[in-house]
């Protein structure tokens, strides 16, 4: 999955405007502009479409935890340069709040079924043995059950 597709379906998901995913790149820190948002979230084939950095995306994403749950005291985290999609994953379940049995029930909309131990294999250390990356296909099922779930059919 690419990160403009990610926004995408993140927007897409929360009903957020324009003037809503400034704001939330704002909760992190960094400015954004109407045009910027708008060339992100175009289709490939638009001229005017620009790819979305994985730092931009790990902004918004941080921008997406202080907006929902609050900042938190003190130095704000710094977005990372290079993100997978186990920290994307991690990051969604951060700002969502979510548990173990909130993500399994987010998943069981979309008819993938998982166990806590292979769920808890996503968000270990990667150096650890029990570490699973997570692929492209069990993102976007995550991300389909998260639009089924918070924005309704």
């Amino acid at each position: 999955m690419n990160n403009n597709d990610i926004l995408r379906r993140i927007r897409y998901t929360f009903d957020f405007n324009d003037y809503k995913m400034i704001e939330i790149f704002g909760h992190a820190g960094v400015q954004v502009t109407r045009p910027q948002i708008s060339n992100w979230l175009k289709k490939e084939d638009d001229p005017a479409y620009q790819d979305l950095k994985d730092k931009e995306l790990a902004i918004f994403l941080n921008g997406l935890i202080n907006d929902r749950r609050g900042k938190k005291e003190g130095e704000q985290p710094i977005p990372e340069d290079f993100l997978d999609n186990n920290m994307i994953f991690r990051k969604l379940r951060i700002a969502l709040n979510l548990k173990d049995e909130d993500i399994m029930d987010i998943l069981k909309l979309v008819d993938l079924r998982i166990g806590k131990h292979e769920l808890s294999a996503f968000f270990r250390n990667p150096s650890q043995s029990q570490y699973r990356p997570c692929q492209d296909q069990f993102l976007r099922n995550f991300l389909h059950g998260m639009q089924l779930k918070y924005r309704g059919n």
